[in-house]
């Protein structure tokens, strides 16, 4: 078994409150979640109205299957225009890492 994390920073565009924050983060993260099959939360940066961490999570028997669904909800929000992402930083766990 092999788990991946992903977490991934974003800059929000024209955006003046948390109210506002959460009509552009929520749909990306459903988004994720229903393309994608992972675990997703926003799991940082909560009071800052333009800064979001998206927290990512997949689990599988193959690590490049991992890698690949990583990779491909990187490119997902990369690609949205309301968001700018800032980093991006992946794990892995893996039978070997006992």
């Amino acid at each position: 078994m092999y788990v991946g994390a992903l977490e991934l920073d974003v800059l929000l565009g024209d955006v003046h409150s948390l109210k506002e924050k959460r009509s552009l983060v929520r749909p990306v993260v459903a988004e994720l979640r229903r393309r994608f099959e992972v675990a997703v939360s926003e799991a940082g940066h909560l009071d800052l109205h333009r800064r979001s961490l998206i927290g990512v999570a997949a689990v599988a028997a193959d690590l490049e299957h991992v890698r690949d669904v990583l990779a491909g909800c990187e490119r997902l929000v990369a690609g949205r225009p309301e968001l700018e992402l800032l980093s991006a930083r992946t794990r892995f766990v893996g039978p070997e890492d006992d």
